[in-house]
């Protein structure tokens, strides 16, 4: 009779401990990470099964506002580093385990059945193509993607020729969506969005030298210990199997 109410206390410490340590957490991460993290998590999950995550995809920018106003985040991932050294000012005392991820790549789109031909950025003429459209991009004034494309075309003295020209999209997932329903004749992405969609093509890709490199950064903005663990689970070999496989590649 002892020996069995010995192992029926051992059991019930045993589940309580396994419920003790069970998580739910929510990552907030650039639009552009949609797809690769729900991949990742999937493998994330079967290895940890009592933690759960939810994800809040956005622009960075609208993500990090939210999170200087405390906002229930539990890890953050920004598709630039301004954001993250933002959030990181206004909320010092969450923000930790800052890592540089992975990069992206700045790409010009087409509907794929768009007849426009080029083998690169200074072979589109903008003037001509945009007369009486608009070019899609995420918006320059917050999001990410769309300060990048400014400095690409400020670069290539393009800017003055198509900022009146431009459809200002919320995040670079609506850009990509206003160019896949032909509502926009050219878009400005990152090479992971343009690869997720089967109704766009890739006119050219810009190269690093006119607007930088896109570098996400990554970090916890909670104590809890699932935070920690899911942000190590993105540099695992499995993860950055999925990252590559996406078309993201590693931080040098």
């Amino acid at each position: 009779m002892k020996a069995f109410k010995k192992l029926a206390i051992a059991g019930a410490l045993t589940l309580v401990s396994t419920f003790s340590v069970a998580e739910n957490i929510t990552v907030f991460a650039a639009a552009s990470m949609t797809n690769v993290l729900q991949e990742i998590n999937k493998d994330f999950e079967k290895q940890y099964p009592e933690d759960k995550v939810t994800f809040s995809f956005a622009s960075s920018s609208v993500l990090a506002k939210q999170i200087e106003q405390d906002a229930p985040a539990d890890v953050f991932i920004s598709a630039d580093l301004k954001w993250m050294d933002y959030v990181a000012q206004k909320q010092p005392e969450k923000i930790k385990n800052i890592q540089h991820l992975v990069k992206n790549d700045l790409v010009l789109i087409a509907p794929l059945e768009s007849q426009i031909q080029a083998d690169s950025i200074q072979a589109v003429d903008f003037a001509k193509e945009l007369a009486n459209d608009y070019l899609s991009v995420g918006d320059p004034d917050h999001v990410p993607a769309g300060k990048y494309a400014k400095k690409a075309l400020t670069h290539y003295k393009l800017w003055k020729t198509v900022e009146p020209r431009l459809a200002r999209a919320k995040n670079v997932r609506d850009a990509l969506s206003f160019v896949e329903r032909g509502e926009s004749p050219l878009g400005i992405v990152y090479s992971t969005d343009a690869k997720v969609s089967k109704k766009v093509k890739v006119l050219a890709t810009f190269p690093t030298e006119s607007y930088g490199e896109v570098v996400y950064p990554a970090a916890t903005v909670s104590e809890k210990a699932a935070a920690v663990k899911f942000l190590n689970f993105l540099k695992t070999p499995a993860a950055k199997t999925k990252f590559t496989e996406a078309g993201f590649y590693p931080v040098n």
